[in-house]
């Protein structure tokens, strides 16, 4: 409850009053910990959510010879949102700091990316810097958004957590490959290694209702990689972006871009952990 919003609380509350006598086992016990789970987990994502909504709805509907361009449309309703999470309660102010660093990474990422035609940007707008529309690194903060706000709704306490150092080292390896492996080898498979040896004695403890699950967290790391990959299809469908092989027609994103974004999921998990320390299961 102390790491919960002001907002977050009294939906806790409420919540808590409603569910007050249900059962504690049986099928609708298990029904109402799957509900209250799918629930948390979209509260979690409202960020990426809205998000999508926004880049589907432009592609949608926005007027091709609007005055105002698409892409400099859709950065001011993803600065809409930004400022939203915060004056509603959404976000933490110790979490926000986290989240704009990764949109500042993520910004930065996209800057050389762009540059060396790893994919590409519709040039229209004003709100840009170089060929990347400024809503990109709002994509990137949403995947930030996602990870801060699903550890506190959660409540997640991990045994076996490696140490905070060795997390950092990874992460900073991993957003390095990035650029350089188009210069010298690509190192993403041993990166992809160290990954599975830092993180494969961990398991992952999380609170649903009355429910605390337990599962290996590079299983979560996966499921989560993989949730972003198929969003990243949607987005690129939307034409929010495109891969050169997306240029003559649509076809769905490789799905080597799952192990990227596994790869660059963990950079967002360690920036969380600067703000939520692992904590044990028996921590107070």
């Amino acid at each position: 409850m102390r790491q919960l919003t002001r907002l977050e609380r009294s939906i806790d509350v409420a919540a808590n009053r409603l569910l007050a006598g249900r059962p504690a086992s049986g099928p609708r016990a298990v029904v109402i910990e799957v509900a209250v789970f799918l629930l948390k987990q979209a509260w979690a994502c409202i960020f990426g959510a809205l998000m999508l909504v926004v880049i589907v709805a432009a592609r949608l509907w926005y007027p091709d010879d609007a005055a105002l361009a698409r892409n400099d449309a859709m950065t001011l309703a993803a600065v809409a949102i930004q400022v939203g999470m915060v004056v509603f309660r959404l976000e933490s102010g110790r979490e926000l700091w986290v989240i704009v660093l990764f949109h500042i990474t993520g910004t930065a990422m996209e800057l050389f990316k762009t540059d060396v035609g790893s994919w590409a940007y519709a040039a229209d707008g004003v709100l840009r810097i170089g060929a990347v529309p400024l809503f990109s690194g709002f994509m990137y903060a949403a995947v930030g958004s996602y990870m801060v706000r699903v550890h506190r709704l959660h409540d997640l306490r991990f045994t076996r957590y490696p140490p905070i150092w060795a997390t950092t080292v990874a992460a900073v390896a991993i957003y390095a490959n990035f650029f350089t492996h188009h210069y010298v080898f690509d190192a993403r498979w041993l990166l992809l290694a160290v990954v599975v040896l830092l993180w494969a004695p961990t398991l992952m403890h999380f609170r649903i209702w009355r429910a605390t699950l337990r599962v290996p967290v590079l299983l979560v790391f996966v499921g989560v990689a993989l949730f972003i990959w198929i969003a990243e299809n949607v987005a690129t469908l939307s034409g929010a972006w495109l891969y050169p092989g997306q240029v003559d027609g649509w076809e769905l994103v490789s799905g080597q871009k799952i192990v990227s974004w596994f790869l660059l999921m963990i950079i967002s998990v360690v920036m969380v952990t600067w703000v939520y320390r692992p904590r044990r299961p028996d921590a107070g």
